[in-house]
């Protein structure tokens, strides 16, 4: 009889841990000290909890597990970017990518392995959707990677669709944000998203995150040929949806702009651009293509990356061309487990 795997305790808030301690006979208050020990100490084991009575420790080592697993492999750039590799789901492993920057040090966390959303320029979108990530699997990106203790903001801009699986990206914002938990600040961390109405109405209601929105051209055909949730949710409509928040005290609303050389790189669409975000505070985040193996988009020219800025600025839309990191490590979302998925067939 195959023994039935240990439930992972990483990503339960007090009130899952409330219920754990009362299956193992433990007092409610025992759940603070887990989560104490979860993720105030850090622990690997639940052998190191040792403010628990050791009968109680006992029990719930039989039934569950810290929920902790190293990297399987990590990357590391020139530039001091460091993508890990990650067991994922569905076969498929997943990336957390490590970004240092002067005094910011921010971890680009995944929330699926593989992405239902199908956008043509992107690698995660080319392998197909293989799986939901537990909050467990997302928290450990956090409290796995060596720099664990250093990092200063948290981008929900790996691999999948945040918004696809928000039962556990909430559970993971929890445990990042509550007192009982990492207690961060939700100025902290950033959710991104393509446009998934449903999921972007509960993180506006149910968080205080920040929000980026990956828009890549404000023209609705254009859009729908590269990015198919236009069809179900367009861009216009997740616009209006976001100018009912406020987005100038407790939180920011930043719009993701790839650029592409002869696609989407003109005035026409800066301008059309500036049209759709003026009346929001939405700053515009220029971004320089990572070319895809095979791929037919080649990266717009940084020159007119920078008139496209300049065009937005005059327009009155606040933009900056986002500088691009670990190109040599095949950085863009989807790239380093795909490499690994190739290397084991």
């Amino acid at each position: 009889m195959i023994e039935e795997a240990k439930k992972p305790l990483l990503g339960m808030n007090l009130e899952h841990l409330r219920a754990v301690a009362e299956e193992c006979g433990l007092r409610p208050f025992a759940a603070k000290q887990i989560a104490h020990w979860l993720y105030g100490k850090r622990v690997e084991s639940i052998a190191d909890m040792t403010d628990l009575p050791k009968s109680g420790r006992e029990v719930l080592a039989e039934r569950y597990t810290v929920g902790r697993t190293a990297p399987k492999a990590a990357s590391r750039s020139a530039d001091g970017t460091v993508k890990y590799l990650f067991e994922g789901a569905g076969g498929r492993d997943i990336e957390a990518v490590y970004i240092p920057d002067a005094d910011r040090a921010t971890l680009c966390v995944s929330s699926q392995a593989g992405c239902k959303m199908g956008c043509t320029f992107c690698m995660t979108g080319r392998q197909g959707f293989h799986g939901q990530l537990t909050a467990a699997q997302i928290v450990n990106q956090v409290l796995s990677i060596p720099q664990s203790d250093s990092l200063t903001n948290i981008v929900f801009m790996g691999m999948g669709e945040p918004l696809d699986n928000f039962d556990a990206v909430a559970a993971a914002i929890a445990v990042l944000t509550e007192p009982w938990g990492l207690a961060w600040s939700p100025k902290r961390i950033t959710v991104s998203t393509v446009g998934h109405l449903p999921g972007l109405k509960r993180l506006l209601e149910e968080t205080k995150v920040h929000v980026a929105l990956s828009a890549h051209t404000p023209f609705s055909e254009e859009r729908g040929a590269l990015m198919p949730v236009e069809k179900a949710w367009p861009l216009a409509r997740v616009i209006k949806l976001l100018r009912g928040y406020d987005f100038a005290h407790q939180r920011r609303l930043s719009v993701e702009y790839t650029m592409w050389d002869g696609v989407n790189d003109d005035m026409r669409h800066a301008d059309a651009l500036a049209r759709l975000l003026r009346g929001t505070s939405a700053r515009a985040n220029l971004i320089r293509y990572h070319r895809l193996p095979d791929g037919e988009l080649e990266p717009a020219s940084r020159e007119a990356m920078e008139a496209f800025r300049d065009r937005l600025n005059e327009r009155g839309i606040t933009a900056t061309i986002r500088a691009s990191r670990g190109e040599d490590i095949d950085a863009a979302c989807g790239m380093l487990a795909g490499k690994n998925k190739k290397n084991e067939d």
